[in-house]
């Protein structure tokens, strides 16, 4: 039976308009390294080109050598700025630092992971294939919400969420703001695209449990 992870882990499910605060279990994923405007930047069009090629040679792998099918995840990145303002207020893409990143079942391993990076290296067309690497998260506590529409319609979202429900909820923010996308911008407008929108959490100072 193929797994459908979106279905089976609980965090890739929110939604719209409506904050929740959630417990992401620790996964693995492919994970690639970024700075720039996600639009304009080659480093972003390297990363993507090399990260869907992995991705499915390990579904293949898993398929046809440890008979476990599960469907290809979607993108996923981690986003973060030393000034985070410039993801809201002041939003200014060519400040933004990025992970873009791809879900991977805890079956597969570090060695399946280097034979995946073999065979497609042979191909030459994954231009960022030394950057890649595998390896866990653990964001425990998490907000998030359904954001549809475009991508640039995103701040007032996170300037709610980071400036009224975190503290609201006597929460503090840690970890970086985490993005999900479950639409295919290729192929969807920009008002139809569906995106969750995570920031890892703690409880605030003084509302920690003893």
């Amino acid at each position: 039976m193929k797994s459908d992870f979106k279905k089976q882990i609980p965090s890739y499910s929110a939604k719209h308009a409506r904050f929740s605060v959630v417990t992401v279990p620790t996964m693995q994923f492919l994970m690639i390294d970024g700075h720039g405007d996600p639009n304009t930047a080659q480093a972003y069009k390297d990363a993507l080109t090399t990260l869907y090629p992995v991705a499915y040679k390990l579904k293949f792998f898993s398929k046809e050598e440890l008979a476990k099918d599960y469907g290809v995840m979607p993108l996923e990145a981690l986003w973060w700025a030393d000034d985070m303002e410039s993801f809201t207020n002041a939003r200014d893409k060519s400040q933004w630092d990025w992970t873009l990143m791809n879900m991977v079942p805890e079956w597969i391993t570090l060695a399946h992971f280097e034979e995946a990076t073999r065979v497609v290296g042979k191909k030459g067309e994954a231009p960022a294939l030394e950057a890649l690497r595998l390896e866990s998260l653990d964001e425990g506590l998490s907000v998030q919400t359904l954001h549809i529409g475009s991508y640039d319609d995103e701040a007032p979202v996170l300037e709610e969420m980071h400036n009224n429900f975190i503290p609201g909820q006597s929460l503090t923010m840690t970890g970086k703001h985490h993005e999900i996308y479950l639409s295919d911008a290729r192929r969807t407008a920009p008002e139809k695209l569906k995106t969750i929108l995570r920031q890892p959490v703690r409880p605030a100072a003084g509302q920690e449990k003893g």
